[in-house]
C-alpha cells in the first residue's frame, strides 16, 4: 500500500491513487456520508456544460465526475495522471477519451476548452499555482473554471466536530471499505493543510482568472470556486 507525503511528489500521489482506483467511488460515497453525489451535482450545475462545448475534467479519476458534462452534449476529456484510475475508468466508460496528463504540464494546446474543472484534485498537485496557470492557458477567452475542493467549515463548533471526524473517525472507516486505507490518512492530513476559501480565491486571481467567486457546500466542508478567463 502507498501513502503520499504532504510534499505531494507526483510519483507518490499517482501511485497512491493507482492503489485505490477499484473502490475509489464507493469509498468516497461512504466516507462523505453520501454527500459526494450532491457535490458532483453542484459541480455539474456550476460548469453548465452545453452541447458542442469542449470541457476538460482534470483529476477525473474513473470518469464519474465527467459523465454529467458528456450527458449534456459537451465533448468531454477526462484527464488524470494516475494510470490506475484511467484504466479503471476506461473499463467502465470505454467511449470516453481518457487522457493521461500532469496538471502542471497539460498535453493540450492554448485556448482549447470552453470550460475546465477539477474536483478534489487540486489539493494533491505539488504546484497549485502552476496548475491554475495551466488551466488558464488551455481555456479559451471567456471560458470558465470550476474548482470543487475540500475547505474549511465556517461555523466554529461544526469545524471542531469535522476536524475530529477527519483525524479520528475517517481512518478506521477507510480501513473497513478502502483498498488502501493509508491513502485516506493522507487525505485527512492534506485537507487540514489546505488553504481556506479566500486564500484559494487569491490563488485563482494571481493565476489570471477574473470574476472569482465561491460558495460553500455542506457548511464549508467543500467549497466551489469559479472564475472566467478574460
Amino acid at each position: 500500500m502507498t501513502r503520499a507525503s504532504l510534499d505531494k511528489q507526483p510519483h507518490e500521489v499517482a501511485a497512491m491513487f493507482d492503489d485505490v482506483a477499484a473502490r475509489y467511488d464507493l469509498t468516497n460515497d461512504v466516507l462523505s456520508l453520501g454527500q459526494a453525489r450532491l457535490w458532483r451535482c453542484a459541480v455539474a450545475r456550476a460548469v453548465d456544460a452545453r452541447p458542442g462545448e469542449r470541457v476538460l475534467d482534470l483529476a477525473a479519476g474513473t470518469g464519474t465526475s465527467s459523465q454529467p458534462f458528456a450527458a449534456a452534449g459537451a465533448y468531454t476529456v477526462p484527464c488524470d495522471f494516475s494510470l490506475g484510475m484511467l484504466a479503471e475508468g476506461k473499463k467502465r466508460h470505454p467511449w470516453m477519451p481518457f487522457t493521461a496528463g500532469d496538471a502542471t504540464r497539460l498535453p493540450f494546446g492554448d485556448g482549447v476548452f470552453d470550460a475546465v474543472t477539477i474536483s478534489f484534485g487540486l489539493r494533491n498537485v505539488h504546484d497549485t499555482d502552476g496548475a491554475l496557470r495551466e488551466l488558464h492557458r488551455v481555456t479559451a477567452p471567456g471560458g470558465r473554471v470550476v474548482i470543487c475542493e475540500f475547505s474549511h467549515p465556517t461555523w466554529a463548533p461544526f469545524r471542531t466536530v469535522y476536524t475530529e471526524y477527519l483525524m479520528r473517525a475517517l481512518p478506521p472507516v477507510a480501513r473497513a471499505v478502502s483498498s488502501s486505507p493509508d491513502a485516506y490518512v493522507y487525505l485527512a492530513e492534506s485537507i487540514r493543510a489546505w488553504p481556506d476559501q479566500p486564500a484559494l480565491a487569491r490563488h485563482l486571481q494571481q493565476a489570471g482568472w477574473a470574476k472569482v467567486a465561491w460558495r460553500d457546500l455542506t457548511g464549508g466542508v467543500v467549497a466551489l470556486h469559479r472564475g472566467v478567463r478574460p
